[in-house]
């Protein structure tokens, strides 16, 4: 990693300027392959939030009124420098998330700049005004939106946030996990170069005190957050006392569903590899497998050798399929986790807690997969946010259907049969927003969020696009108008 990648910063992106933090507490930002620190940044509080939300609110007026084209030769701009600092952003979010390089390229960045790309094709679904009767409906931008997003897929989970919002003539004040905010300044070096008016997009780095005080804001009107379903809570309280907009995308415990007449080897070592994406830290995880009983050996037998097979190690060696988890508290978290399900029975058939052999320094973990696992268990119902998949039987295509819902959680799933008209039938009944069948890839023109304690509302496509805006009907008169009040009269 080169100096100029990396460096340590003490300012924010205020105002259309970089901007001395008010504070000199400093955050340091660690790499989690080597333990080593990376850089620190400002430990941003309130003062800095006002300012941003300050410089958001001026310049609301201005770009709410720009007009759609303006928009779309920004988004251009945009979207261009996002391309041409495709590499330096991949490089940066291996170093401060640990991401194996070849990840980092193409999923990390790859897919934000795939759902940057997504939006002239949104934009030209989008019906800002439109005649119902006598009422002329009016689509118009919420105002100042708190964007706080998380470290696992910093850039994607920023620009599903940021982009829209802009789109829809919103201002915006970002403030990125303390965890990995080393790529939010390359993304507001993007910005600046893309000719955006000067408060229309804000950074703020910081940690608690920073999102605590962006969802207090009385000047906030919209808090758009990605995080923990603890943390979403605390976010709805907080923004209660000013009613402001608030959508959360948050955990889950998604389950891949085998049907009887899948090929078990194909769903396996799908749901294994799906399972161990960015080390298990992604809220779309399957990480409840459900077989048929007499499935069950065969499937925890065939994903044990699976995930046996995947190289651990290094994220910057292009050999490295699965990288560190981002902080010793995260690894600590999921190495408790197998330990309390070693303790309540389940049978571990891959991985563990233990280190990883040779590798000496960094937060690594091999992926664990555990059979004989109670529907009911810990392991079964909370989310490990790690490569830790629990294998579950089950008897009946409903008895599957029942495990698959029984959770807080609604965010992903998957159904695998031979007849695609039977897997849909069955992702029709599970009670989560986003359902691949036979290993459907993700499309970013679709509405992505979660139902139950997985979140409100839905990113990406156009219904990621009308979250950002608030709905106004103008009552328009008719040739013969009556009145309403109390000289209302029959005989007109």
């Amino acid at each position: 990693m080169t100096a100029g990648l990396v460096r340590s910063r003490t300012h924010q992106w205020i105002g259309g300027a970089w901007t001395s933090a008010a504070t000199e507490e400093e955050l340091a930002v660690v790499d989690p392959s080597s333990e080593q620190p990376l850089a620190t940044v400002p430990d941003g509080g309130a003062v800095d939030v006002d300012r941003a939300v300050a410089a958001a609110t001026a310049a609301f007026p201005l770009w709410a009124a720009a007009s759609g084209e303006v928009r779309r030769r920004v988004l251009a701009k945009f979207t261009e420098g996002l391309r041409d600092r495709a590499d330096d952003l991949a490089a940066v979010i291996t170093a401060e998330v640990g991401a194996p390089v070849v990840m980092a390229r193409q999923a990390q960045v790859g897919l934000a700049v795939a759902f940057v790309e997504s939006f002239p094709e949104v934009l030209d679904r989008f019906v800002q005004r439109e005649q119902v009767g006598n009422s002329l409906v009016l689509r118009e931008p919420r105002g100042v939106v708190a964007a706080i997003t998380p470290w696992n897929m910093p850039l994607l989970l920023a620009l599903q946030k940021v982009v829209p919002a802009l789109l829809a003539g919103c201002t915006v004040v970002l403030k990125p996990s303390e965890l990995t905010p080393l790529h939010a300044y390359l993304l507001a070096e993007v910005f600046a170069e893309a000719d955006l008016p000067p408060g229309v997009m804000n950074l703020v780095v910081g940690g608690p005190a920073a999102g605590a005080a962006l969802v207090s804001h009385p000047l906030v009107d919209m808090v758009t957050f990605t995080g923990s379903t603890g943390v979403g809570k605390e976010i709805i309280r907080a923004a209660a006392d000013t009613i402001k907009t608030v959508q959360l995308e948050l955990g889950g415990k998604s389950a891949s569903v085998v049907l009887d007449d899948a090929d078990l080897g194909t769903a396996v070592r799908a749901t294994v590899d799906q399972m161990s994406f960015n080390s298990g830290q992604a809220c779309l995880a399957w990480s409840r497998l459900l077989v048929p009983h007499d499935q069950v050996a065969d499937a925890v037998e065939l994903a044990a050798a699976t995930a046996d097979g995947y190289q651990v190690g290094d994220p910057r060696d292009a050999a490295t399929e699965i990288g560190p988890l981002v902080s010793e508290p995260a690894l600590e978290r999921v190495r408790d986790h197998i330990r309390r399900a070693e303790r309540a029975g389940a049978r571990l058939a891959a991985g563990g807690a233990d280190p990883v052999p040779g590798l000496t320094r960094g937060y690594y973990l091999r992926p664990t997969v555990f059979g004989g696992v109670d529907p009911r268990s810990a392991l079964a119902q909370e989310e490990v946010f790690g490569p830790v998949l629990a294998v579950v039987g089950y008897d009946t295509e409903d008895d599957a259907v029942r495990i698959a819902n029984d959770t807080r959680y609604g965010l992903h799933g998957a159904v695998w049969s031979g007849s695609t008209d039977r897997a849909v039938a069955v992702a029709a009944r599970l009670r989560t927003g986003l359902v691949d069948v036979n290993g459907g890839p993700f499309n970013v023109l679709a509405p992505f969020g979660g139902y139950k304690q997985s979140g409100t509302g839905r990113e990406c496509g156009l219904p990621g696009l009308e979250a950002f805006y608030e709905t106004k009907s103008v009552q328009l008169p008719r040739h013969l108008s009556l009145p309403v009040g109390p000289r209302l009269r029959a005989d007109g």
